[in-house]
């Protein structure tokens, strides 16, 4: 099994909702310590309400960062208990460097004994960047989602330069499609995918047509304006290949005591607007 089959297997069982673990301490709901102790507290709580809803999770690692070894010892908590209800682990950290060191990232996030199953990864340093993250990906069936297409407003100061007859961000999208065209699973998706903002859909819509093998991970729905008729675009035309994230519009759907039951019905919401995109 490649971490391509494995997703898709947990989609096929749940949906292609990714929860955003983003446990920012000044948004934390009303009962929960602002505090380490009180960013698990919330993330356990978090991944009981979604697991039966959605496939993957997604910790952002800068919330944890910033409580720096303390909050660390809670992300890797988080990633296990995660792991153990079953949810696909992404672990968001936009890594990149070369040579000794970014064999160490590598090593660091995607050894065989991680709760991660995948890492999201910054290109912009070129292929000795990325070359690491794909060999480990590799040999203990994990994933990379490489950036390609961000979700943010100023992303197009960098990523939609032209070179040549085609944009930063296009070019970018047919080194992926290269890079992952060797390591295709049995559903013909790839260990390496892409992150392609929903933010964008006709810039989405061309990306799908120039990774046809690639998974998408579609972050910007729900509270940066993203909806699910703009990340249609970006599944196959049988509905796989794609997963969607939203953060502050689950976790923070309720400031109140309220919070977990809260956010089960915004995962299931959301999954049933990601249904109805591909019947209508």
């Amino acid at each position: 099994m490649t971490f391509a089959d494995t997703l898709q297997d947990r989609i096929a069982k749940t949906s292609p909702v990714c929860v955003g673990l983003d446990p920012a301490l000044d948004k934390l709901p009303e009962g929960i310590d602002r505090s380490a102790s009180g960013i698990l507290e919330f993330c356990k709580g978090i991944i009981d309400a979604t697991k039966d809803i959605a496939s993957c999770v997604k910790p952002q690692m800068a919330y944890f960062e910033v409580l720096r070894a303390e909050g660390m010892n809670v992300f890797w908590d988080v990633c296990e208990y995660a792991h153990q209800q079953g949810l696909i682990v992404i672990a968001d950290g936009k890594r990149n460097d070369i040579g000794s060191t970014c064999e160490a990232y590598a090593d660091a996030y995607l050894s065989s004994d991680s709760p991660i199953d995948a890492l999201t990864v910054s290109p912009y340093l070129g292929s000795d960047g990325i070359t690491p993250f794909i060999d480990r990906a590799v040999k203990h069936e994990k994933g990379i989602f490489v950036l390609v297409k961000t979700s943010n407003l100023s992303s197009g100061e960098l990523q939609d330069l032209p070179t040549g007859d085609e944009a930063v961000h296009e070019h970018m999208a047919q080194l992926v499609e290269s890079w992952g065209r060797n390591h295709i699973g049995k559903n013909q998706l790839s260990c390496i995918g892409a992150v392609v903002g929903a933010t964008y859909p006709e810039e989405m819509k061309y990306l799908r047509t120039l990774m046809p093998h690639i998974p998408f991970l579609i972050p910007g729905y729900g509270a940066q304006g993203g909806t699910a008729k703009d990340v249609a675009h970006g599944f196959l035309p049988d509905g796989t290949g794609a997963i969607v994230n939203a953060s502050r519009s689950i976790i923070f759907a309720s400031s109140k005591k309220d919070w977990k039951e809260a956010a089960t019905k915004a995962a299931s919401t959301m999954a049933k607007e990601l249904q109805e995109a591909f019947t209508k």
